[in-house]
């Protein structure tokens, strides 16, 4: 197995438009304090961008440093599959993970830390690719394997650990997250193709976002008490 640095790289540490909208969606939806905001395998700080004007201070967590990552942004390192992480408990209002947990070795672990982090209170974003859209789904039943983890000559090589909505929400409960709910990006590729589904998909539709969205979003609350 290529080693964590080897995968970061192959990632080119960025996500694509629609994760990034459906994260801030979700965040300006729950109404997350306004100070800092911690984001784990945070590749370029694509996300520092999206919401500069909505956080005091923005800390992102790597394995590298990605070309590109901001100038005023601050950065950790830190190989996510070794364990704690270098911050202090509840230094976090919000904590988001975009396309990183199905990078790591250990999700329950990884998710552990984050709530650590987050201060009583705080929320949580975890977003993954989709495994339940009919893209997946059907790769699944033609191809024997869900349409991101495809090991081939070529292809993605960097997800190892796929996880389903009901992993996500399993786990994020176990963690002791409260006020836990799904969301789905609403867009996404039409099966065995290249193609997008023609607009956008309305990701609250019921079954209609998780079918036809190429990722989705978990969100929970650390207790205050």
């Amino acid at each position: 197995m290529r080693n964590a640095e080897e995968r970061a790289l192959e990632t080119h540490g960025a996500s694509n438009e629609a994760v990034y909208r459906m994260l801030e969606r979700a965040l300006r939806a729950s109404g997350a304090a306004r100070g800092t905001l911690v984001d784990v395998g945070c590749g370029r700080g694509a996300l520092h961008a999206w919401l500069s004007e909505a956080y005091a201070r923005y800390i992102g967590v790597d394995v590298v440093r990605h070309d590109g990552f901001p100038a005023d942004a601050e950065l950790v390192l830190m190989n996510l599959d070794s364990g704690t992480l270098p911050l202090a408990d509840g230094s976090a209002d919000v904590v988001v993970c975009a396309e990183t947990i199905e990078h790591v070795e250990n999700p329950r672990l990884l998710v552990r830390e984050l709530v650590r982090i987050a201060r009583p209170g705080g929320y949580l974003f975890v977003t993954t690719p989709n495994q339940l859209s009919l893209a997946s789904l059907l790769c699944l039943l033609g191809r024997g394997q869900f349409q991101w983890f495809q090991q081939a000559p070529g292809l993605y090589p960097a997800h190892i650990t796929a996880l389903l909505p009901a992993d996500l929400e399993r786990i994020a409960a176990e963690c002791g997250l409260e006020e836990i709910a799904l969301d789905y990006s609403g867009t996404g590729r039409v099966p065995f193709s290249a193609r997008a589904w023609p607009g956008v998909v309305g990701a609250r539709d019921g079954r209609r976002g998780r079918l036809f969205s190429d990722n989705v979003l978990v969100r929970g609350r650390k207790p205050v008490t």
